[in-house]
């Protein structure tokens, strides 16, 4: 049975009758190759027959779905040309509105046919739905639309596949046609044990349910193995990577603890936070022993990674080995460098800098000082992953903001040495279910506790209109001997844009409302040296105020700074409004940070908005920035050499996921090679569909 249905489901889409070579291209487009990648391209939504409503029945301003036959249509002059479809179920009739495109749209319908329409009321003269979704259900006489049973699956399509027949009706008749030629029998991918214990439809059950179900229960049940098969693929993948780091060769013991970690210590202007201290202690441990470290460091804004990380890098170092830290932006590696210089030079510690920016011969200097072993810790940008980078005895890889990297960036870095101990930071804090996901293969250290004495910082989110007032209240503030935070999203104003810029905004603060102070200016388009003696100036206290761009993100810690005021908020996402805020509030001084937002926001800024001001829990802002964005754009799982989900999700299926995990990760641990005879299926999908991903899994 298995053979003539595989053979069947790996033939190319074009292949199957009634397709052919253009519609087989347009399919393409869409992900769909194989007849197998038909039956795995779902419905984006179905309609429950019993609950659609009767036009008759409508109210102004629900949001439904009505089903009803097309009897007229055309388009309507007027100072703006509109189509109008006019359809009836036999208790009234319904207008649907189009403005723009109105030839297309009169090309695409055909009276007589049955459509589903999703859209708001209203009942101005009649019924009316403006620009509803629409699926087509049926020709004219095909009143048996309803032959897909009560409930009718939708499917995501495009203007393209549309007009090549490819609508919802168009996929369930060509994934009907191929259910019935395998008779509805499809090769079964996961241990019979593992569909007992979680008692799971087989995959040919889910299939067929997935696309034509008999009842929503069959649907839920059809669902819940699919998103199984998902999660449990992607925990695999993740497993049998935990396994090979396991196996990898010997790494290095750094065992010399010296007299530089020492007066680091000492020379410290605060004391170690009881988290700190426990981090370091467990990077520590990992460290000494010759199997290499894979730890990922967590911590919120203000919790201290960058110590712990120079720390890290200083053990490396006392043991004749090099340190790497990689940053994803220019800037964020300049803070970096500067941080980490100051801190180290008295030591004797040589710091470099290694970033795209620079000139040919400031580069070639800075080349040659690594590949000669004279530089001992080189802080970068992705140039520090490139072929004319030569490292002399790399020992340790530190990679900050690690979701902004991929596998293979992650792993060039760590070719540059001999199995070199790792170490990935990220100030954006991950929910459990997203670290096991992601990072389900590292260690996790946890940096949960801020310094003694701080207060939560007070935020505030006001309209444009209470600029004025801000400002005044900032300049009273600076009186007191504050310092403060101007931030703009902009480093000068374009004809394009209307956003205020910090160049701009620096000139008339300068000469206007601040004139009294001493103001100083940073943004990204300045040189390193330029930007430190900005920060210099401004640590110092000279400058009282600082306006910027979002070069300030991170790595600036100033502890008089108590003020932070954010120039058109509504631009910023989430997790860079709260890392932007975590800029203050770092001495025992209260401190604000007030968010200005201009013009008319939609709810999901509101929602950025008032989540920055309820709370100041980097966890509870991520869960949220994870609700609003979702699990794959938040954290671009496909850099990470995971698959992408279709109908899980990593938030809201976590009793599934772990379920998945753990029976993934055990096969991983019995069988890491999948020889089993149980586990051939399992191992053939996997090499088909995961092959890509597969071999970047051994080289991370």
């Amino acid at each position: 049975m298995a053979a003539p249905t595989r053979s069947i489901l790996d033939q190319p889409i074009a292949s199957l009758r009634g397709i052919g070579e253009k519609k087989g291209s347009a399919l393409t487009s869409v992900g769909i190759h194989t007849v197998d990648d038909l039956l795995s391209y779902f419905p984006r939504r179905y309609i429950d027959r019993s609950s659609i409503r009767s036009i008759v029945s409508l109210q102004a301003d629900e949001e439904t779905t009505v089903v009803g036959k097309v009897v007229s249509m055309g388009v309507k002059q007027g100072r703006r040309n509109r189509f109008v479809l006019v359809v009836t179920d036999g208790t009234d009739y319904l207008s649907c509105i189009w403005f723009g495109k109105v030839l297309f749209w009169q090309k695409i319908f055909r009276v007589g046919e049955w459509l589903a329409l999703s859209g708001k009321v209203a009942l101005f003269g009649g019924p009316r739905m403006v620009h509803p979704e629409f699926d087509r259900l049926g020709p004219a006489g095909e009143g048996d639309f309803i032959h897909t049973g009560k409930i009718i699956p939708l499917y995501p399509s495009s203007e393209a596949l549309t007009k090549l027949g490819f609508d919802s009706r168009g996929f369930r008749r060509c994934i009907a046609q191929v259910l019935k030629e395998i008779k509805g029998r499809l090769p079964e991918i996961l241990p019979e044990t593992v569909l007992k214990r979680h008692k799971l439809f087989s995959r040919s059950e889910a299939v067929r349910h997935i696309h034509f179900p008999a009842d929503f229960s069959s649907l839920e049940k059809a669902r819940q193995r699919l998103k199984f098969d998902e999660l449990f693929f992607m925990e695999l993948l993740v497993g049998l990577r935990k396994q090979h780091l396991g196996s990898r060769s010997a790494g290095i013991a750094f065992e010399r603890v010296g007299e530089p970690l020492r007066r680091l210590v000492q020379e410290l202007p605060f004391e170690l936070t009881g988290a700190q201290k426990r981090v370091l202690h467990e990077i520590r441990a990992d460290m000494k022993k010759s199997t290499p470290m894979n730890r990922l460091l967590q911590g919120d804004v203000g919790s201290g990674k960058t110590i712990v990380a120079v720390f890290t890098m200083l053990i490396a170092v006392e043991n004749g080995y090099q340190a790497a830290l990689m940053a994803p932006t220019e800037i964020l590696a300049e803070q970096h460098y500067l941080t980490i210089h100051r801190m180290l030079e008295a030591l004797g510690v040589h710091v470099v800098l290694l970033i795209g920016g620079q000139t040919r011969r400031a580069r070639q200097a800075v080349l040659t000082e690594i590949s000669e072993g004279r530089a001992h810790i080189i802080v970068g940008t992705h140039a520090l992953i490139q072929e004319s980078v030569e490292y002399r005895r790399l020992g340790l890889v530190i990679v900050d903001e690690q979701h902004r990297f991929g596998v293979l960036q992650r792993a060039q870095l760590r070719e540059k040495g001999l199995n070199p101990d790792l170490l990935v930071m990220t100030a954006t804090p991950i929910p459990r279910t997203l670290s096991m996901t992601v990072y389900g293969d590292l260690d996790v250290s946890i940096l949960n506790e801020l310094p003694a004495n701080r207060k939560p910082i007070r935020t505030f989110w006001r309209p444009q209109t209470g600029r004025a007032k801000i400002y005044e209240f900032v300049r009273k503030q600076m009186e007191l001997g504050a310092q403060a935070y101007v931030v703009f999203p902009l480093v000068e104003e374009t004809e394009k844009s209307d956003l205020k810029s910090a160049v701009d905004s620096y000139e008339k603060m300068k000469c206007g409302f601040f004139s009294a102070f001493e103001i100083g200016l940073l943004h990204g388009r300045m040189k390193t040296a330029e930007k430190e003696q900005v920060m210099d100036e401004f640590k110092s206290g000279r400058y009282r105020l600082l306006v910027s761009t979002t070069v300030i993100e991170v790595g600036v810690d100033v502890a008089n700074a108590t003020l932070m005021v954010v120039e058109h908020a509504e631009r910023f996402g989430l997790t860079q409004l709260h890392q932007l805020r975590g800029r203050v509030g770092r001495g025992e001084k209260q401190s604000y940070c007030i968010l200005i937002a201009y013009g008319n926001l939609g709810a999901e800024a509101k929602r950025r908005l008032e989540t920055l001001t309820e709370t100041t829990d980097g966890f509870k802002i991520a869960e949220v920035d994870l609700e609003l964005r979702g699990p794959g754009e938040f954290f671009g799982t496909r850099q990470h050499g995971l698959p992408e989900l279709k109908l899980a999700n990593v938030i809201e299926d976590t009793s599934l996921l772990l379920a998945a995990r753990d029976e993934a990760f055990k096969i991983a641990q019995e069988d890491p090679q999948l020889r089993k005879a149980e586990n051939g299926l399992l191992r053939e999908h996997f090499i088909k569909h995961y092959r890509e991903k597969y071999e970047s899994i051994w080289i991370g």
